[in-house]
């Protein structure tokens, strides 16, 4: 079902405060940014080896990530995991009694289709699954 860990999403108050540590310090490839309007957030993109970094900037004060950020602070928010058909993964998954907080797949960044598991599935960790848009 998993190909591959895809990205890590990392919650940030600020992608230009963000970025130049990721970009000019760490010497990550910077991929460009993306708006989410739906979830209410700016992404920012650096590719390293196979997998990718996620900078989540929110976008407004009810934004998902503007609440963990409040509650949490800045940090890792969820590993996202690439599979090649997320809705047969999500069927599996629901039809093994996994809790789920997306049931349908939504579009994230990119055109990328995503959906993730609660992370009282999980260990307390948020898991995105998502399929790349071709």
């Amino acid at each position: 079902m998993l190909t591959k860990i895809n990205h890590l999403g990392i919650a940030v108050p600020s992608l230009s405060e963000a970025i130049p540590f990721y970009r000019d310090h760490l010497g990550m490839t910077f991929q460009g940014t993306d708006e989410v309007a739906e979830q209410q957030v700016r992404v920012a993109f650096f590719q390293i080896g196979e997998s990718k970094i996620e900078l989540l900037e929110p976008t407004g004060p009810e934004s998902p990530i503007a609440k963990f950020i409040a509650k949490n602070g800045a940090g890792i928010h969820h590993v996202a995991y690439e599979v090649d058909d997320l809705v047969e993964a999500l069927r599996k998954l629901e039809s093994e009694g996994v809790r789920m907080i997306d049931r349908t797949p939504r579009t994230g960044a990119h055109g990328t289709l995503i959906a993730f598991i609660h992370p009282k599935a999980s260990g307390g960790v948020l898991t995105e699954l998502c399929q790349l848009a071709h």
